[in-house]
């Protein structure tokens, strides 16, 4: 069984050459009077231009400032958030910072201040001769300055057995205040030098430890940034 077929619509065919004649043939002084199709072409292109118009003049601009508001407002609420979670951990950041202040505080304490740091250099000094070792070289450098503390080197040659070393190691790294050993490097005796006592070994290491500053470096310090500070503005 065929299926049934649709009538076919025969659409009106458009004279594109009558349209042109009756563009051509306009008044404009008397609209009222022009055929339809022009009336309605130029409405609707009036309609087009008008509604350019409107985006240029000012939808265009609003447009602009609705998104530059709207990404404020994204941010607003990012800040708002975050400002929120750290309203909820408030306690636990106050918490940990009371931790760190405590534990800063037991730090500072194992820093000597200036009159502790000869007694802190005699320590070092005994630990070795503790563990039976024979000093070559103690040598106190020159401090370096470094926010609040100062770093003082020290050079450190001495010679005895691998065991010895090893427990003066581990008697500085022991000690109440801080004193680190750097750049440790060990060596065996020359043959006769050996011959005096077995397994002699020599080391040689810079021990540093480190001291707080008191007020008055602390403020010659911040004088002296001031001052650094003020002449390289100058010099801009």
């Amino acid at each position: 069984m065929k299926a049934p077929t649709l009538p076919k619509m025969n659409l009106p065919a458009v004279d594109f050459k009558q349209i042109a004649e009756e563009f051509r043939t306009l008044d404009p002084k008397d609209p009222g009077l022009w055929p339809l199709i022009p009336r309605a072409l130029i409405l609707i292109a009036m309609f087009v231009l008008l509604l350019l118009a409107a985006w240029w003049a000012g939808w265009r601009v609003q447009l602009e400032e609705l998104a530059g508001k709207q990404k404020v407002e994204a941010q607003l609420k990012e800040d708002w958030l975050k400002k929120k979670r750290q309203a909820v951990n408030l306690d636990e950041y106050r918490r940990q910072l009371a931790e760190m202040d405590r534990s800063f505080g037991v730090l500072l304490k194992q820093l000597p201040n200036k009159s502790e740091m000869e007694s802190l250099l005699v320590d070092i000094n005994q630990a070795g001769l503790g563990r039976g070792l024979q000093f070559e070289l103690f040598k106190p450098g020159t401090e370096t300055m470094k926010g609040f503390y100062a770093e003082l080197p020290i050079t450190v040659k001495l010679t005895g057995n691998y065991h010895d070393l090893g427990a003066f190691a581990g008697d500085v790294a022991k000690m109440a205040r801080i004193v680190t050993l750097n750049d440790i490097d060990i060596a065996e005796l020359p043959r006769d030098a050996k011959d005096k006592g077995a397994g002699l070994l020599s080391m040689s290491t810079t021990a540093k430890t480190f001291r707080y500053l008191d007020e008055d470096e602390l403020a010659k310090q911040k004088m002296a940034a001031r001052e650094k500070a003020k002449a390289g503005a100058k010099k801009k």
